[in-house]
């Protein structure tokens, strides 16, 4: 993972990418502010594109030709659509350091996708820079939904993950999954979680986010009053974790769905989470399948929701947990009181389609797992 850090580019593709930019970085790399770019490619693109997409083709060019990386050919192709689609391109930290200077410059963007890109902390440092620029001088920022899953994200990229958190008050989905945020990540995000204003889903699946620094990120989730949506599944939460998630879940009157599937909670951690869901108010969808909390932690959690006659509940998922004859007999009672609320264990498997905010679609659904 850390040699794939180190890439700034990748062989696929590149040579339709250096055809896509010949042209273009013609002449003095350094031209007099305020010059005219007259090569050939520019004067070619001027006809069809306004003088906005001109300057912010021309700075990405020139910026890959300082980093000494390929430019990729699909930014230049995708000219004014909302969403810029990267994914799989091989950045690397360099040529997210020169995409970074192009996206100041470009209003039209509002979802960026850099999946699997391997741009490690020096690359999300140079994009949060951008993007918390973008923030400042717009009155309304545009960018809303940034996903950086599968880039190799360690420690080092948490700094800057929180910066844009505090400075990026418009952006609304943030998706950090299949990256390797650990436990000091957790204690670095957790309070600028809580500071958060407009973040209303979070996919934080498949990191490493355990001990001191899931109890840290589970107690910004607690001050935190604009998150819809969380997914923490596949981090290793354990008991802790989800007890300071319990918590939090005492007075966080906003979330909506939590997905905390694979987090080695056993029957003592669901227990401790079941003291939140008996006052919260506003939890729809629970996920805790394949965690070691056998039965008992089941019935734990679903007393709980029985001793709530407020709760919003509509999907409690334990796929893939065996439960017993008494656990049955339960979900019988509290389908009378919650007649809308669907459980789902290893042998009841339920249908369940939600409503997602209108503002977001997730790439990495965190309802119904498959």
């Amino acid at each position: 993972m850390r040699a794939r850090c180190q890439r700034s580019g990748v062989k696929e593709e590149q040579e339709e990418e250096v055809a896509a930019a010949s042209g273009r970085l013609a002449g003095p790399p350094e031209a007099e502010e305020g010059s005219v770019v007259d090569s050939d490619s520019d004067q070619e693109m001027e006809g069809i594109r306004g003088p906005g997409e001109l300057t912010k083709d021309t700075l990405y060019l020139r910026s890959c030709q300082a980093h000494s990386v390929v430019p990729a050919s699909c930014f230049l192709r995708q000219g004014r659509t909302p969403e810029l689609n990267l994914r799989h391109r091989g950045l690397g930290p360099q040529g997210a350091r020169a995409l970074a200077s192009a996206l100041t410059s470009n209003p039209y963007v509002k979802r960026l996708d850099l999946r699997d890109n391997g741009l490690c902390g020096a690359g999300v440092e140079a994009l949060a820079g951008a993007l918390s620029k973008i923030s400042i001088i717009s009155v309304n920022p545009t960018m809303q939904k940034v996903q950086l899953a599968g880039n190799g994200l360690e420690e080092h990229a948490a700094r800057y993950l929180a910066e844009l958190l505090l400075a990026h008050t418009g952006l609304k989905s943030l998706d950090l999954s299949y990256n390797q945020l650990n436990d000091h990540a957790g204690e670095i995000l957790g309070p600028a979680l809580a500071e958060n204003t407009g973040l209303t889903e979070l996919n934080i699946s498949w990191n490493h986010l355990r001990g001191p620094g899931a109890v840290a990120f589970a107690r910004g989730l607690e001050a935190n009053i604009f998150l819809r949506v969380l997914d923490i599944s596949y981090n290793g939460f354990g008991d802790p974790g989800a007890s300071a998630v319990g918590e939090a879940l005492k007075t966080n009157n906003v979330l909506e769905e939590l997905s905390m599937s694979n987090n080695r909670i056993s029957a003592v951690g669901a227990l401790s989470l079941g003291l939140g869901l008996r006052v919260n108010q506003t939890l729809r969808i629970l996920v805790m399948s394949r965690n070691p909390m056998r039965g008992e932690g089941c019935f734990g959690v679903l007393k709980s929701v029985q001793e709530n006659p407020m709760s919003a509940l509509e999907l409690l998922d334990f796929s893939e947990i065996q439960v017993d004859r008494e656990f049955d007999d339960l979900a019988s009672s509290v389908k009378v009181l919650l007649p809308a609320l669907h459980v789902k264990t290893a042998a009841h498997r339920v249908k369940y389609k939600k409503e997602l905010p209108s503002v977001l679609t997730p790439s990495l659904p965190v309802s119904v797992p498959k």
